[in-house]
């Protein structure tokens, strides 16, 4: 059992839920939760860290799996929430190629530009998952997401969402365009209203900064911008919420065409 602070194991998860920069140079991740460890891929998991009280009251994990059991005072000291649930699991990141994210002839995607908050990017994560998107592409400016706040806020969407850090978010959104992807922006000086787009082919939205929208250069790429209704003297909404907006619309849209698709024809009922 880790009994002190100052053992090599805590201190090393500390600093990876503290510096980005040591998450990217070691390829490693920290999750806190019994939720977040359960539906972990087996092959992402380095190491389990359960705290004492929490092991003696479930004697059984996952075949396989090493675990070390830490004293309570300790092992709160290694988790980034005020009030740990007792698990808490060390990961490797996952790595995914152009092709995943696009995901087949009939990508939706979502492209985030410079996101600052952590909880946004995860919650985006979390519901592109829902909304069937096929992939999510981050400027390297964004929101770091392997951050324990984005992880906590993806609730276990990390897992499954396929997803690709850029330096160029710019160039990315030509390529796609060039792939014959159309790419719409939610955009203040958006002309038409969201649900007057047609989003059952291939599909990107653009996501900009939360206090600055997207930049110039992104909104040129666009080959729409288009708007979500105000009442009142709103002007724009929580990126996280514009863009479950959004994705449920394109959710909405493809399944009805893909319902229309099979209904039968009068001549054959």
């Amino acid at each position: 059992m880790i009994t002190s602070t100052g053992n090599s194991q805590v201190k090393h998860i500390m600093l990876l839920n503290r510096k980005a920069k040591e998450r990217r140079a070691q390829g490693l991740f920290v999750a806190e939760g019994e939720k977040m460890y359960r539906e972990a891929p087996q092959s992402w998991i380095r190491k389990v860290y359960l705290s004492e009280s929490f092991q003696k009251m479930n004697e059984t994990l996952r075949d396989g799996i090493e675990y070390e059991t830490v004293e309570d005072r300790v092992f709160a000291s290694m988790c980034d929430t005020k009030t740990p649930q007792g698990v808490l699991t060390l990961l490797r990141m996952p790595f995914y190629e152009p092709e995943q994210v696009l995901g087949g002839p009939c990508p939706l995607l979502m492209v985030l530009e410079d996101l600052q908050d952590p909880g946004n990017v995860g919650t985006i994560i979390r519901t592109a998952e829902g909304a069937g998107v096929t992939g999510v592409i981050l400027s390297q400016n964004s929101a770091d997401l392997f951050n324990p706040k984005t992880i906590r806020s993806t609730m276990g969407s990390i897992y499954r969402m396929p997803f690709l850090v850029t330096s160029n978010p710019v160039g990315f959104v030509q390529e796609l365009k060039r792939q014959g992807i159309a790419v719409y922006a939610a955009h203040l000086n958006g002309k038409n209203s969201y649900r007057k787009e047609d989003y059952t082919g291939p599909t990107a939205f653009l996501i900009g900064n939360e206090g600055n929208g997207l930049s110039e250069a992104m909104a040129k790429e666009a080959s729409r911008l288009i708007r979500i209704p105000m009442e009142g003297r709103v002007e724009s909404l929580n990126a996280a919420v514009a863009s479950a907006i959004l994705m449920y619309e394109a959710h909405s849209q493809r399944t009805i065409a893909v319902q229309t698709a099979r209904r039968p024809l009068p001549s054959e009922q």
